[in-house]
């Protein structure tokens, strides 16, 4: 058996019960740490709150190399957990799909979710967002434009743009990062974006949420990680209202 269980988004205590008790019960428990992390705690408090040994699973343990993980979860009660909820990263469906083709029953617990919470904390309404896009980390000769294609897809269509930030190791990229790279990809595609969201660990006791054009947020201090932006679409006067009120829009 698989299960897929979802931590929330900060720390320990974002767990339901239900997960909590699954785990506990699990024979093994597997931790993937590429697609987002809970910032509000280690591995090592983890374990100390299962009373489980937890194994912390890289990009490549589950997209390309993934047997010990099936074959742990063929003979056993396996949990894989992740940050978040499960199944918003296509690479853990991608994963529950070959657990099925072994012949591996699975079944998700979901968590909180940033797709979520950026609502919450921004008052944009999830209705009206689109498609969402990452921005990686820049890497020699490659250059993408495909975040800013979505963003004006999006905005084209009247809609906010949930980005994702990349996370490298123990680099992770902040809204100020996030910001230059889109207004690079934005001057390359004679595109103005005129308004930015960045919000810093949803989930915590003190989120960060401001709003803003490039040049006031990029050099605000948003604090530790982990960030996340939103470029929106044509504001509703309710959202106008609600960046102002808790986002410092003016």
């Amino acid at each position: 058996m698989l299960t897929f269980i979802g931590l929330g988004l900060y720390d320990k205590e974002d767990i339901s019960e239900k997960g909590l008790r699954l785990i506990r019960n699990a024979d093994h428990v597997f931790l993937e740490g590429y697609t987002s992390r809970l910032m509000g705690a280690t591995r090592e408090e983890l374990e100390a709150y299962y009373h489980k040994p937890v194994r912390l699973l890289r990009r490549v343990d589950v997209e390309q190399h993934p047997e010990e993980l099936l074959d742990c979860a063929l003979r056993e009660n396996t949990v894989f957990l992740c940050a978040g909820d499960p199944m918003v990263s296509t690479t853990h469906a991608d994963l529950r799909i070959r657990a099925a083709d072994r012949g591996i029953p699975t079944a998700i617990i979901h968590g909180a979710s940033i797709v979520s919470a950026v609502c919450g904390l921004s008052g944009l309404q999830n209705y009206r967002f689109g498609k969402s896009c990452s921005v990686p980390f820049p890497q020699a000769h490659w250059s993408p434009t495909s975040p800013m294609e979505v963003i004006s897809e999006n905005r084209n269509l009247r809609l906010h743009t949930l980005v994702y930030l990349d996370i490298q190791d123990d680099h992770y990229m902040t809204v100020g990062e996030g910001i230059d790279l889109l207004e690079e990809m934005a001057r390359k595609k004679q595109v103005k974006i005129p308004l930015y969201v960045g919000i810093a660990r949803a989930g915590s006791d003190a989120p960060v949420v401001r709003a803003g054009p490039a040049g006031a947020l990029r050099c605000a201090d948003f604090g530790p990680p982990l960030h996340v932006l939103v470029v929106p679409g044509e504001l509703h006067d309710m959202e106008k209202t609600y960046l102002s009120r808790f986002a410092g829009l003016c």
